[in-house]
């Protein structure tokens, strides 16, 4: 049992002293040995082995356990002394600390010995000080004053922990006593050197006043503010005498003399009290600045007096002139006087690259709202940088509302002399460049918006510019309507609306008068116009929500303006639509006369197609000439006529009745002829041949194959039934009997036969979908002419949305 206490021990001891390989190395270097028994990896077993390696060495075994014992012992002596030198250098640490407790008794006596010396020497720099500071206070020497009260005041600084000491704290009392009496008598130096009342003023700046200025920076700020607000208020005293309410010079046609004689009083202090104030209370600039408010104030009041006197012309020469002032401080000062953050609120917002305008002004703007020649731009102060802007401008806007009245007077001639002009001078002249080309008052209505617009935002940027767009809004539509609704051409078949159901309507026995060269191109001329409208009102209306105060943004909309253009290129096509459309009836209704029994033979195309060809030729290439610069326009154009032209044609092919089989081969002849004009139509008469879109294209074949098929259905034998409806129902896809009806008419089939065949029809038609009449359309990809009608005015909204 104790063998098996004495092999755990081991163990654990072996565990204890298993040292890190860099821990063992570090103990190699410090204690190099030769000896087994220091080695990391000592085996006792191998040792034992070395130092017994036969059995005859045995027999000094005794020898050998004495050496290792001795050499036990002396390690113990050794780990004994180590720990007793350990316990010695832990008691020669108290007896250094209680030698130098002495020393450090020394060291903070000397400490606060130093101390109290640099208090003593302090109190004697205050206590000298304070009367030196009273003393040269009752002599004035404002000079010495300045740099003697700030070292006192410093000084003081390093006794504020000293104050429950009555010496300390009369003192400080005294030094409180002497800056109140220096600032009194600074204010009363200055009262008595610049009176509030009376005409007393010195010749010239003062040293003493100059040094007292020294000695305010340093006292409570508010004896620095008396002596600026005394200073500035006795140097605008005579301002407020000469321009009084009740003055002539007070009006705005005499706004100039304000500002000149402000510029000559800023030059007048610049030589009299440049070098007295210093130049870091910045009085020129706080003279300027006060003579602003008290210059907003005055206008303000005098003009809410004399409201009704105020013209546009003179208002707009008072604001000019007021922001011509404004940029000639920016340029002077630097605005850091300003504190009331609220005068750059009418800044011109950051420069845009929307192409409406130009940010920069030009000289044509007063020419155009005020007939003044001489009136400055001011473009310059109007910068966003400029600290001064609206100092004085901004009491110029509750006022405003008389430039807006100009203004809607003056757009209001603007437009009747348009519509004068436009009766004076025609429509553009056709064969010409003028022919399809953006009417000129149309321009010169967005030159003048855009002056307007520049002009109104250097003067505000709030509710006026608001009450302007409105103004723009109503003379857009004046626009709109009297220059280029009022001028469309007038049609004859119809005098309502322009829809496309009246294009529809038979016009047999009657013949549309067409629209002449001249009619044609101003029709596209208007069209033309209406676009390059609708495209700068977008822009215009992007541009004044640019210039407009952010809360405001959302009260600008010219929707309802856009959507009035978009009317206009609406009604416009479809007049050059109804031309044409109008111009093939005749042909038409000619087609539907014809005996088409009695056709003998198959010939060239019929003279009712040469007619359409004919029509079809001279319009279509004028109206393309006139409208190249409006692609996208002329492609609806092209849409419309063939949504029209089409559905008449089959209208008036069911017509054709009775029709032997070789008139329906002649018909089927000049259906193809048609057909390929009409997929020629946007490049008919072009030497530049270009492929027509897609979407027109597809419109076509389907409406020409369509009446291509009703004919193939006619020339097919009627015998067998059975054959004949089922070719009817492969053929076309809108298989109804309405339409069927309306090919055994052109057969010329009795209603008897007409009955049976019926029966039979509804009998093979599939089953319709629920709810509907077995009669009803089966299908949307072949519609009846009714239902192309109804497609067509769908169409016909899509469009207008999309513009």
């Amino acid at each position: 049992m104790m063998e098996e206490e004495e092999l755990e021990f081991v163990e654990e001891l072996e565990a204890v002293l298993q040292l890190t390989p860099e821990v063992q190395l570090a103990i190699e270097q410090v204690f190099p040995s030769q000896d087994p028994l220091d080695r990391a990896d000592f085996n006792a077993v191998e040792y034992i082995n070395t130092l017994f390696p036969t059995e005859q060495s045995l027999a000094n075994i005794d020898e050998v356990v004495n050496k290792i014992r001795l050499k036990i012992r002396r390690l113990d002596d050794n780990i004994r002394t180590v720990v007793r030198g350990q316990t010695n250098v832990g008691q020669d640490g108290r007896q250094v600390k209680e030698i130098t407790r002495d020393i450090k008794q020394l060291d903070h006596a000397k400490r606060h010995l130093t101390t109290s010396i640099t208090t003593l020497n302090h109190l004697h720099m205050l206590a000298g000080g304070v009367d030196s500071l009273e003393a040269m206070t009752r002599r004035r020497q404002y000079g010495e004053v300045a740099n003697l009260l700030q070292g006192v005041m410093n000084v003081l600084e390093h006794f504020h922990k000293y104050m429950g000491i009555p010496q300390i704290r009369q003192l400080s009392e005294r030094v409180k006593a002497a800056q109140t009496e220096l600032g009194q008598q600074i204010l009363a130096d200055f009262e008595e050197a610049f009176p509030s009342q009376g005409t007393k003023r010195p010749g010239g700046p003062s040293n003493v006043l100059r040094d007292a200025c020294l000695v305010a920076n340093i006292l409570d700020p508010r004896i620095k503010q008396e002596i600026i607000k005394k200073f500035i208020k006795q140097h605008l005293s005579e301002y407020l005498v000469l321009f009084q309410e009740n003055q002539d010079v007070a009006w705005l046609d005499k706004i100039d003399r304000r500002y000149a004689w402000i510029k000559r009083q800023l030059v007048d202090y610049e030589e009299k009290y440049g070098r007295m104030f210093p130049r870091e209370w910045c009085m020129a600039e706080r003279i300027a600045v006060e003579f602003c408010h008290v210059t907003r104030t005055e206008l303000a009041k005098i003009m809410r007096t004399r409201a009704k006197e105020i013209e546009v012309k003179l208002l707009l020469f008072a604001i000019q002139r007021t922001t011509n002032f404004e940029g000639f401080l920016a340029k002077r000062f630097s605005g850091c006087t300003l504190t009331d953050g609220s005068l750059k609120k009418l800044e011109s917002p950051p420069p845009s690259t929307n192409p409406f305008l130009e940010d920069e002004p030009t000289p044509e703007t007063e020419e155009l709202a005020t007939e003044k020649g001489d009136l400055d731009q001011p473009k310059k102060p109007k910068a966003p940088d400029n600290p001064f802007h609206g100092i004085v401008s901004k009491c110029f806007e509750p006022h405003l509302y008389v430039y807006i009245e100009s203004q809607d007077k003056n757009l209001g001639e603007l437009i009747d002399r348009f519509v004068a002009d436009f009766k004076a001078q025609g429509p553009p002249k056709p064969n010409t460049d003028e022919g399809g080309a953006v009417l000129p008052s149309c321009a010169d209505l967005f030159v003048y918006y855009k002056k307007c617009m520049v002009q109104c935002s250097q003067l505000s940027t709030g509710e006026p510019m608001i009450a302007l767009t409105t103004i723009f809004q109503k003379y857009l539509r004046e626009y709109a309507w009297k220059i280029l609704s009022g001028n469309l051409p007038k049609t004859t078949t119809s005098s309502g609306g322009l829809t496309i159901s009246s294009l529809l309507k038979e016009k047999e026995g009657s013949e549309a008068a067409k629209f002449t060269l001249e009619e044609l191109c101003l029709i596209c001329g208007i069209l033309s116009t209406a676009e390059y409208c609708l495209a700068t009102t977008q822009q215009l209306e992007e541009k004044l929500k640019e210039k407009v105060d952010v809360s405001l943004i959302e009260r600008i909309n010219l929707t309802g303006e856009m959507d009035t253009f978009s009317t206009v290129i609406s009604s416009s096509i479809q007049l050059l639509v109804q031309d044409l459309d109008a111009a093939c009836d005749p042909a038409l209704t000619a087609m539907s006369k014809m005996q088409w029994q009695n056709v003998e033979h198959v010939g060239d195309q019929s003279p009712y197609v040469t007619s359409v060809i004919l029509h079809i030729k001279q319009n279509v290439p004028i109206i393309r000439d006139n409208l190249a610069s409006t692609r996208k326009y002329f492609t609806q154009f092209c849409i419309k006529f063939a949504n029209s032209f089409i559905p008449k044609f089959i209208t008036h092919l069911f017509k054709c009745k009775p029709i032997s089989m070789v008139g329906a081969e002649q018909l089927l002849l000049d259906t193809h002829s048609l057909k390929m004009v009409l997929l020629d139509l946007p490049s008919i008469g072009s030497q530049v041949v270009r492929k027509a879109p897609a979407s027109y294209t597809k419109i076509v074949v389907k409406g020409m194959t369509r009446a291509e098929m009703i004919l193939k259905v006619v020339m097919a034998p009627h015998e067998p039934l059975v054959v004949f409806v089922d070719n009817y129902i492969k053929l076309l896809t809108d298989c109804n009997t309405e339409t069927f009806q309306k090919i055994l008419d052109m057969k010329g089939l009795k209603r008897s036969e007409q009955s049976s065949m019926l029966e039979l029809l509804r009998q093979r038609l599939p089953a319709p979908p629920s709810g509907a009449e077995s009669s009803g359309s089966l299908s949307l990809t072949a519609p009846t002419p009714e239902q192309e009608s109804s497609r067509i005015r769908k169409l016909e909204k899509l469009i207008k949305k999309r513009l």
